[in-house]
């Protein structure tokens, strides 16, 4: 379906979680995007990036042929056959002469929950491996782990944002919603005009922090500290719901000595907040008839991610608000799809309906619905770094393929994934524009985009949303699904991929996900227009889906949620004389992820153009520093060059770095890879870090955000 000047078609951005939704209407070279007013996410308003998304569709910078590259080490157009007969014969022979687990698969967080179940099906199938991850990995997984643990299953929000505006506390942790999601802030604003009070916690005084009631500048990795503290005070205090205790949580009595311990002095000297805001902040929550927590990628990406996770979870379990109306705990998922994109087999260990690959019962369904037998699906494989980190010979992965994820960017420790990915034998990189990990690749495959496509996306609410071709795509390029079964096909696995549409793919995912834990099979695209979206879990056609979950239990054997008791650990990398400060990431306003898409946006390019360091005034006074300086910035692990932004927002033994630029500017050449022992989540947050002037021979930094194939 295309559209013409006087339609509109009802769909959504193609960015961040909260999958706005959008109209689209227009023609090739003249689309306009308008906010649809009747999706009650965001009530018609929109970031500047949603705005602004129409721009990537016909970009000058936009792949429209496959690539190849010749044997003079040069990417030159090729056919679609030229291309796929390549990638399926390469796969074949290193899998002929390396074993099937010598070829993996490396997908997207903004994929849609066909493309996603498509992959997952496409690793075990058509390729036979074990070795299928996702950059969705390095958003969601550790809350997702912890949630389990605690609830029994994971879905980022159990609740619809709308609530929110009724909760008379909200503790948000480690978020910037303000930059990274700012439509969502409306319901924060209605909570304060409710009288309702925000608290932050974050090592920067950030835009949302400046909304806040209180604002808690924690030391970056302190956070199962200052949360085991909040407890202790809680319970010291008399502020715990021990009714809701009894009668609906498991382990409590642990987790309360454990916590004993976190004396608010001694918190207070660990995290650098002081006794009286500690004292503040848990009879704020204590108090109120509703309250919420939130924790985001602050204390998520770390190497201990899991336990601050739980940390946290069991103050909303200790004062009784999991469950209650306008109350709870949430995870605030960051990528567009990152919650259906864990949901149906694209993680190393998952099948679809978010069943563990390794549940004998979970193998026979699926097997059952794909036609094989369950010995014929693969164990387990290994989780994104780790994926990353064995490719080459030496680490047993010799072919690659990369679908919707650029890798040099977003992966930590991202000099050493380049090296990685030079030592492979075979990759193939499918995407809309040249990304850097694009231009390493022996294939490269353009497709469609997000307004072109059909399919669903499960945002952060868990509520399963349509994704609808607004307009036609450009001949020369296919969608991710063609793609994937002709490859399959190439394969001899074409019976296994013979769709007609993307909701032929979503009626088989459905029957895959029947009686799991993320149960999609009640859904339907119909239902979908008919209700502006599915809360799953949805077990039947007759089911009308599940906005707020755990009102009368809890999905554990059971049927209790679970504390745990939770001791904090030292960061992998605490700060020394060699590397004296504090590193941390995130976001900001104009960008998105690695930056593939918002950095060809001229009008997004204008508001941030290059990484800046926010450095505070005093350590940047300290290192004779003042705005636009430009400084390098090294750890252990490699060094990039940043200009300089001072400013009193930050702690001062903290710098912050926005990740979404690659070459010398790149975040990601600083992370620590050091993984949770649960999530396999790298600790992106935090690392030690040093401040170095640059050399006057590299003092120009005009390429800092342009050397990485960025069009202005």
């Amino acid at each position: 379906m295309t559209i013409g000047t006087d339609n509109k078609t009802a769909t959504h951005c193609p960015y961040c979680a909260l999958q706005c939704g959008m109209y689209v209407s227009g023609v090739a070279g003249q689309i306009e995007i308008t906010g649809n007013n009747e999706f009650p996410v965001n009530k018609g308003g929109m970031c500047i990036k949603g705005w602004t998304s129409a721009a990537t569709l016909d970009h000058p910078e936009r792949l429209l042929t496959p690539l190849v590259r010749g044997s003079d080490g040069v990417l030159s157009p090729a056919t679609w056959d030229e291309a796929l007969d390549l990638v399926a014969g390469s796969f074949k022979s290193i899998q002929e002469g390396y074993g099937r687990d010598a070829v993996g698969v490396f997908g997207g967080g903004s994929l849609t929950n066909e493309k996603t179940y498509l992959m997952g099906k496409f690793a075990r199938i058509a390729l036979g491996t074990s070795n299928i991850d996702y950059n969705g990995r390095f958003c969601m997984s550790s809350a997702a782990a912890a949630g389990i643990r605690a609830f029994g299953i994971d879905r980022g929000l159990p609740f619809p944002l709308e609530d929110i505006a009724q909760a008379e506390v909200v503790l948000l942790v480690g978020s910037n919603l303000a930059e990274t999601m700012p439509p969502v802030m409306q319901y924060f604003e209605a909570q304060r005009g409710n009288g309702g009070h925000l608290i932050v916690v974050d090592p920067r005084r950030s835009k949302t922090a400046e909304a806040a009631t209180l604002h808690l500048r924690l030391t970056p990795g302190s956070d199962s500290v200052l949360a085991n503290g909040l407890l202790h005070i809680m319970i010291r205090d008399g502020l715990i719901d021990t009714d809701y205790i009894q009668n609906r949580t498991e382990g409590f009595n642990r987790a309360r000595s454990m916590v004993a311990s976190y004396w608010p002095e001694m918190v207070e000297r660990i995290t650098g907040v002081p006794e009286a805001n500690l004292v503040r902040t848990a009879h704020m929550l204590g108090s109120a008839k509703s309250a919420m927590v939130f924790t985001a990628r602050g204390p998520e990406q770390q190497a201990q991610g899991v336990n601050n996770v739980l940390a946290y979870i069991n103050i909303a379990l200790a004062l009784g608000l999991v469950g209650r109306p306008f109350s709870g705990y949430g995870c605030l998922t960051g990528q567009g799809n990152g919650q259906g994109g864990r949901e149906h087999g694209q993680k190393a260990d998952q099948l679809p309906g978010y069943r563990r690959i390794d549940d004998p019962e979970a193998r026979r369904h699926v097997a059952g619905v794909w036609g094989i037998s369950p010995d014929e699906l693969p164990a387990p494989g290994k989780s994104a770094y780790e994926l990353l980190d064995s490719l080459g010979p030496e680490g047993g992965i010799r072919g690659l393929m990369v679908l919707g994820s650029n890798v040099i960017v977003s992966a930590p420790n991202a000099e050493h994934i380049q090296k990685r990915l030079g030592e492979l034998d075979f990759l193939v990189v499918a995407d809309f524009f040249m990304s850097e990990t694009a231009e390493l690749a022996d294939v490269v495959l353009p497709t469609a985009q997000w307004a072109e496509e059909e399919g669903t996306m499960t945002n952060l609410e868990g509520r399963v949303i349509r994704r609808r071709l607004a307009v036609a795509p450009p001949q020369s390029v296919r969608t991710d699904i063609e793609l994937v079964c002709d490859l399959a096909t190439r394969l001899g696995k074409g019976k296994y991929f013979a769709y007609e549409s993307a909701e032929d793919i979503f009626g088989e995912l459905r029957r895959a996900s029947a009686g799991g834990p993320a149960d999609y099979s009640g859904i339907t695209y119909e239902k979908i227009d008919k209700q502006q979206g599915v809360f799953w879990p949805c077990p039947s056609e007759e089911h009308a889906g599940t906005p707020r979950m755990f009102t009368e239990g809890f999905p554990t054997p059971s049927g209790r949620a679970k504390f745990h008791p939770i001791r904090h650990r030292l960061v992998a990398e605490q700060p020394n004389k060699e590397y004296p400060l504090y590193l941390t990431t995130g976001r900001v306003l104009s960008q998105y992820q690695s930056g593939t898409q918002t950095r060809r946006i001229r009008e997004l390019n204008e508001m941030a153009s290059e990484p800046l360091a926010e450095i505070h005034s005093i350590t940047a006074k300290r290192h004779s520093l003042a705005d636009g300086d430009t400084v390098v910035l090294k750890t252990r692990r490699g060094e990039a060059v940043f200009k300089v932004k001072t400013t009193l927002d930050i702690r001062e033994d903290t710098v912050f770095v926005p990740f979404h630029w690659g070459g010398r500017g790149s975040a990601n050449r600083l992370t620590n890879p050091a993984l949770d022992p649960i999530s396999r989540m790298p600790e992106f947050k935090i690392c030690a870090v040093r401040i170095e002037r640059v050399p006057s021979e590299i003092e120009d930094t005009r390429s800092i955000g342009m050397e990485t194939n960025d069009a202005q």
